[in-house]
């Protein structure tokens, strides 16, 4: 059984989900999550002060054990998120290159969509091949805020 803990963030709650090891998952606000039963922990106490820190604009990349299931592919392109570097976009073609699947354009999308670890593995930061924004599971305007407050553009949300 996994254990969670809700991170009220600017952008609404977010439930954070763990082992005794590892951060598993993080869905974004009115998104379901796995099963879990409330309880504290060192994961889920870190993964909450590291969102905190970077929902004030002090953290760029995220130190944090994860642990999250999925077909080999799923996972190189969860992988592959992490690297793309804080305030920078890509296109999904861009991601598919890294991952040395060039074709899997799609497959790339469908990874991205599944993604279990919102904000953490930032799939936020993966954009249309014309630079438009494209699926989020948190909707597009959640997604443009993320890549404002990245890019510097002020606050994330008025407060």
């Amino acid at each position: 059984m996994l254990i969670t803990t809700t991170y009220r963030s600017p952008v609404g709650p977010l439930q954070l989900f763990a082992t005794d090891d590892a951060l598993v998952a993080l869905s974004l606000p009115d998104r379901p999550g796995p099963p879990g039963a409330a309880r504290r922990s060192k994961i889920l106490a870190q993964a909450a002060e590291q969102l905190a820190e970077y929902f004030a604009g002090e953290r760029r990349v995220f130190d944090l054990p994860l642990a999250y299931d999925g077909t080999p592919f799923q996972q190189s392109v969860w992988r592959a998120l992490a690297d793309i570097p804080y305030g920078v976009t890509c296109s999904y073609g861009e991601l598919a290159k890294v991952i040395g699947r060039p074709a899997a354009v799609r497959a790339v999308g469908a990874a991205n969509g599944a993604n279990p670890l919102a904000i953490i593995l930032p799939c936020h930061r993966v954009i249309g091949a014309n630079g438009t924004l494209t699926g989020y599971g948190g909707g597009l305007d959640l997604k443009r805020r993320l890549l404002a407050h990245e890019q510097g553009a002020g606050p994330l949300f008025a407060r």
